[in-house]
């Protein structure tokens, strides 16, 4: 991958690049429609299908995460996708399992024969952005997400990366960690996709049941609804936000993790919330985690 990245930069070939974790859907595939736009005709368009192993905890969804490799390469072939780089947890994470880094369940036997030991210990930490929200919720995300998109970054060479802003705390991140590390990369993050009822579209939606699809629509009613009180003027965030509780658990099979207000630049939290301010929230929709954010 790297080879090719550089011989295409030898040749003054543009670099589009879309990051993902695979099993893919219309949203992504906006993702890829964009980088093709940003790398323009005669450039080049990747994408990455890795499931990150440093960015789950032991408690999270790993071993289950959906993956379907053929399909999603039949899918890049019909995007006009010029390469899909699939990388082992080998490659990207060299070490035994006596490092504590990745424990053995992640050695990857596509790999073959395992490099010599090596002990994988530097990661890249952003420390402002990630407190809050998803970095709260899920202590250890953020810094596989950055270690793993600073590596990617290494190897595809890109000139444009494509995020969605689904995930909007992780593209801010990324935002602080190009500008701090220097990294000569722009960061572009594409609109949410949404199914005709609002949902956004996720890999994890697969794993609702029909009752728990119709339900996970809160999520989106929960932005409207905020977006709505703050039509004509300013209110407490502490008390929209105990509105917005009070609006989400009615809704029997969901569970609240958090609904933050905040600066979409700092992302520190506001007292007051109105026009513009940006709205984050995660619900377990059963056992299914499901995130969506809007600015109001």
């Amino acid at each position: 991958m790297q080879q090719a990245a550089l011989s295409w930069k030898r040749r003054g070939v543009r670099v589009g690049f879309v990051p993902t974790m695979g099993y893919l859907h219309a949203g992504h595939l906006s993702l890829v429609r964009e980088a093709r736009r940003r790398a323009g005709r005669n450039g080049k368009v990747v994408v990455s299908i890795y499931v990150n192993p440093t960015q789950f905890a032991p408690t999270e969804d790993l071993a289950k995460y959906p993956r379907d490799l053929k399909r999603d390469l039949k899918l890049c072939r019909a995007a006009g996708v010029d390469v899909v780089f699939t990388p082992s947890d080998a490659e990207m994470y060299p070490g035994d399992s006596g490092t504590g880094i990745l424990p053995v369940r992640f050695r990857d036997k596509r790999a073959g024969k395992m490099p010599a030991p090596l002990s994988f210990s530097t990661y890249v930490v952003e420390e402002k952005l990630s407190r809050t929200m998803e970095g709260a919720a899920r202590p250890t995300h953020f810094r596989g997400v950055t270690t793993v998109v600073a590596k990617l970054f290494n190897l595809v060479l890109p000139d444009v990366a494509v995020f969605g802003q689904k995930d909007f705390q992780q593209a801010a991140i990324i935002k602080r960690m190009v500008a701090d590390l220097n990294f000569q990369v722009k960061i572009v993050v594409a609109p949410t996709l949404r199914e005709p009822d609002g949902l956004a579209m996720s890999s994890r939606n697969k794993f609702l049941n029909a009752e728990q699809r119709a339900q996970a629509v809160i999520l989106f009613h929960a932005l409207r609804a905020a977006s709505l009180a703050v039509k004509t003027k300013s209110v407490s965030a502490a008390r929209l936000k105990a509105d917005l509780i009070e609006f989400i658990t009615a809704a029997p099979l969901a569970r609240l993790d958090y609904v933050e207000f905040f600066d979409p630049e700092t992302l520190f939290p506001v007292a007051q919330v109105k026009r513009d301010t940006q709205m984050a929230l995660a619900v377990f929709i059963g056992k299914t985690r499901l995130i969506d954010n809007a600015q109001l």
